[in-house]
Parts: structure tokens; sequence; C-alpha cells
């Protein structure tokens, strides 16, 4: 079974290489460290400090495995280099406006690791970016919503 590539924005990989740069440089030394102090207390079975050393790290070797993985599987799209067409892709800001609301609203379609509603980016595999990707300024897209079907009309694609 091939791995499939998980696509993810210049930022996004970026964030995750700190994150990983962080983890191995800092968290896992200063873990090493306190599993040393916590064993020279003696007895291990009764030492909650050492066992929390051990959870500790065993949290931080697995979120180092797991960003070393989404790293070597990534796709990284740096939108900036694609020319813009008009057409919604992959790593695009979307200006949209509600049809029945006439509310505007502008989303920025990342990888699922880099979707946060709070900063208006949402991941590619979400209902939204799912209707917006392959349209183009001026089309109207129908997303399939918990409270029923909401049309957007594209009003600009953006490569930020």
């Amino acid at each position: 079974m091939a791995l499939t590539k998980i696509p993810m924005t210049v930022e996004g990989a970026e964030r995750l290489r700190q994150e990983l740069e962080n983890l191995k440089k800092n968290d896992r030394p200063r873990i090493v460290k306190a599993i040393a102090e916590a064993r020279e207390h003696g007895d291990l079975k009764e030492n909650a400090e050492y066992h929390a050393a051990r959870e500790q790290q065993s949290f931080c070797e697995g979120r180092i495995q797991e960003i070393e993985g989404k790293l070597s599987h990534a796709q990284i799209i740096d939108v900036k280099s694609i020319a813009e067409t008009g057409r919604v892709i992959f790593g695009a800001t979307v200006d949209l406006i509600n049809v029945e609301t006439e509310e505007a609203v502008s989303y920025q379609i990342v990888g699922e690791d880099e979707a946060d509603i709070k900063a208006n980016k949402i991941s590619v595999s979400s209902p939204i970016a799912r209707a917006l990707v392959g349209k183009e300024v001026g089309d109207i897209a129908v997303v399939k919503a918990p409270g029923g079907e909401v049309e957007y009309e594209i009003n600009a694609v953006r490569h930020l």
C-alpha cells in the first residue's frame, strides 16, 4: 500500500519543523534530566515524579515520530509560486459572499493539521473546501452544511 502525500502549505510545514526542533533540542533533554533526577530519589515503584517524567517522555517521543512522519509524507505546496488563474486550488485564499445573507467571508484552504477556523484557515477535506476547489471567480459553490445547503459566490481567489 503506497502512502499518499499529505498536502501542506509552506507555512504549515515550517511550523511543524519548528515544533520538531523544539521537541528535540529543548523538551527531550529536559525530560531526560527530570527522569535522571527522579531516579536518584530511590524506589521507582512509588515515585510519582519518575512516572510523570516517563509519561512526558512517551508523549514527547510519540509527537516527534508523528511530526517526522507527517513531514516525510508532506507534499509542500507554495501557492505564491503558482500563477493566479481565478480557480480555487489548495493554499489559495478565497473571498466568498453568502448568496442568501450577502455576508462576506474569506478562507484559506490548508492541510488538515493547519486548519484553524479562528484564523479562517479551513481543511482541504472540509465540506466548504471540497465545494470550492476547482471552481472559479463568479461561480456559485453549494456547501452541504448541517443546517442545510448554503450557496456562496466566489468573489476572489488570491495566492497570498
